[in-house]
């Protein structure tokens, strides 16, 4: 009989703790856009976009050729399956 009473008074208790800390939540974007009044008060800079059009420079460094490529990924390979077959007997 204790135990609902302490939960009947502590549930709306704990319901209205959450309304207040969610409605001060959602007023935080809007206090931190206030300032003192000593401040200067300064212009709010508008968002600026990336540009779109503009392509990063070339590369110095050649490509890969195409025999060294298969090369690494050979090397890769033969790599994996070495992990896979030391994975297999450790079990």
């Amino acid at each position: 009989m204790l135990a609902l009473w302490d939960l009947q008074k502590t549930l709306p208790i704990c319901g209205a703790l959450l309304m207040v800390t969610l409605a001060l939540g959602g007023c935080s974007s809007q206090l931190a856009d206030l300032t003192p009044a000593d401040a200067q008060s300064h212009a709010r800079e508008p968002g600026t976009y990336l540009p779109v059009h503009d392509l990063p420079p070339d590369r110095d460094q050649a490509i890969i050729p195409p025999e060294q490529r298969a090369k690494i990924e050979a090397e890769l390979a033969a790599a994996r399956d070495r992990q896979a077959v030391a994975a297999k007997d450790a079990k």
